[in-house]
């Protein structure tokens, strides 16, 4: 029976990244997952199709180059669910591809099957041929990631009525799609959509949506998004999802009805941790299958056992699960890290982009924090004019007894890139003078910075080493 130092379930972001830091510290260590090709939700069917399905989706559609040749101005006039597909094959097939090399080059072994505890040191692996394999480890890691959540009350078909995994394989792109849940899964595809002109609408039955994301931008965004084409039904709850074979009706309880040629159900999802065995461990989950943590070491109750990325909840983010993953690889193997920084990114890839560091103004009166507001438009920036952006903008919250920028957000174009200067400035503990005092490129869209510093800047009591000093004695 193999014997281990880590063995980690699941090959996803976080599980990736506790492979590669145990292979470089020349541990034995194995992955072991469910599907025959590497990668997990991540790679297959989450965030690397998605982003890889909007990058087609955007070039295809001509959308960047609207304002200048018109709405009805494509690149291709006629796209098909192939052409979204071929695209989507390539870039899976190269993540796969270096996902493998990775482990190769680190010495990692892999085991594919379905993982399950058969006593506290001791997993057996069950292939979908039948046979079983047991290893042994010194210390877990649990990086299984999240499954579609799937009510009953929703006939699912795989085909008009799907779930976030099976949007992938649609065979022809609908000419009207009803989305269920705003969040931001179901903001994504709805807007991307809403970009190859399909008929969207977006039912969420709560009165807001993303609600992590300051106020401010979303209602810029929601105001986008509308006159982009996409009907938003907030505070509709839903009372019926029937399958009427042409079309799907949904009835809402308010007495509205919506009807599709799909409905892509995304009301979130649910911690894949049902079939591991946990009970035989000792440990528990919560109601949505998600595992608790220390999130310092990202230990959990059971001292040998580890957990990371979207099992244990909050962010749920692909770029967290990589430090996660690094940390509690890291700390299992007794080897002293680099602990995570305290401000990160997070980015919806949605059209437009939003992508958001720091707090909100929400957090900020929470808190009780005096602070001064800086914004800036795109529109205003001579990139913005070059490229054509009619929408967009930053927005920079700054303390006012500190003068330390305490929170970025950005809505448009290239949002989820420019945010990094955000975050490095944020966790270097940097103040509002940083963007008045320095130099940018020009034309870029990075001067949105120094536009929303100046806002602020202007707006806020000046320092007293820089007032002008009172003349003496009249002179």
């Amino acid at each position: 029976m193999a014997q281990y130092d880590l063995i980690i379930i699941g090959s996803g972001p976080a599980g990736r990244a506790a492979a590669i830091q145990a292979g470089k510290l020349k541990r034995k260590v194995l992955v072991v997952d469910r599907k025959d090709r590497l990668g997990g939700v991540s790679v297959h069917t989450g965030t690397i199709p998605s982003k890889t399905l909007r990058e087609t989706v955007l070039n295809l559609s001509g959308w960047r180059e609207r304002s200048f040749y018109g709405r009805s101005y494509r690149v291709k006039d006629d796209i098909e669910a192939g052409d979204l597909k071929a695209r989507l094959d390539m870039t899976l097939d190269h993540e796969v591809d270096v996902l493998e090399h990775q482990f190769n080059r680190n010495h990692v072994d892999t085991l594919h099957g379905m993982a399950r505890f058969v006593s506290a040191h001791e997993i057996e692996v069950a292939t979908e041929a039948g046979e079983t394999t047991r290893v042994t480890g010194e210390k877990f890691l649990i990086a299984t990631g999240t499954k579609t959540y799937r009510p009953d009350y929703v006939p699912f078909n795989g085909t008009t009525v799907v779930d976030s995994d099976e949007f992938l394989e649609m065979t022809e792109i609908p000419r009207s799609l009803a989305v269920v849940g705003a969040g931001v899964i179901g903001v994504e595809y709805a807007t991307m959509f809403s970009a190859l002109d399909v008929r969207v609408t977006l039912i969420e039955p709560r009165e807001s949506f993303l609600d992590f994301i300051d106020k401010g931008l979303i209602d810029d965004f929601t105001h986008q998004i509308k006159e982009n084409g996409v009907d938003l039904r907030l505070g509709s709850a839903i009372d019926k999802i029937e399958d009427a074979g042409e079309h799907v009706e949904v009835a809402l309880e308010n007495g509205r009805h919506v009807r599709a040629e799909m409905l892509l159900f995304a009301a979130g999802r649910m911690g894949a941790t049902a079939k591991l065995g946990l009970e035989t461990v000792g440990l528990e989950t919560d109601h949505r299958g998600r595992l608790e943590v220390d999130r310092k070491t990202y230990r959990t109750a059971v001292p040998h056992i580890y957990a990371a990325g979207d099992v244990i909840g909050h962010p749920s983010l692909a770029s967290t699960s990589l430090q996660q993953g690094r940390v509690a690889a890291c700390d299992a193997l007794e080897t002293p890290t680099l602990p995570e920084s305290p401000w990160f990114p997070y980015g919806i890839y949605s059209v437009p982009e939003i992508s958001t560091c720091g707090m909100s103004e929400e957090e900020m009166q929470e808190r009780g924090i005096a602070f001064e507001v800086g914004v800036a438009r795109f529109r205003e920036t001579s990139r913005g004019h070059i490229m054509g952006l009619e929408h967009g903008m930053l927005k920079m919250l700054v303390s006012l007894k500190t003068r330390r920028v305490l929170g970025v957000q950005i809505v448009g174009e290239g949002a989820t890139e420019l945010i990094h200067i955000a975050q490095a400035v944020l966790n270097l503990k940097g103040t509002v003078d940083y963007f008045v005092k320095n130099t940018f490129n020009y034309p870029t869209l990075a001067e949105a910075y120094k536009i929303a510093g100046l806002d602020a800047f202007n707006r806020m009591p000046i320092p007293e080493e820089y007032k002008v000093g009172k003349s003496k004695g009249g002179k």
